[in-house]
């Protein structure tokens, strides 16, 4: 059970944060006029991979 949760932790949770840190990051830059479209972007896509290896990974962590 313990074994679970630290696959969830590793595996979903930092890997989300450091996505939604790349899309804040973007936003941040585009609200002060600089390129910020790069980091929106790779965070978007860091966030769909980490989706979809939560679908794919979903009943394998059961």
């Amino acid at each position: 059970m313990a074994q679970d949760a630290q696959m969830f932790y590793i595996m979903l949770a930092l890997p989300s944060l450091f996505g939604l840190t790349l899309v804040s990051e973007g936003i941040y830059k585009m609200a002060t006029y600089q390129e910020g479209k790069i980091n929106i972007i790779l965070g978007s896509l860091f966030l769909a991979v980490v989706v979809f290896g939560y679908f794919y990974l979903k009943d394998y962590l059961r």
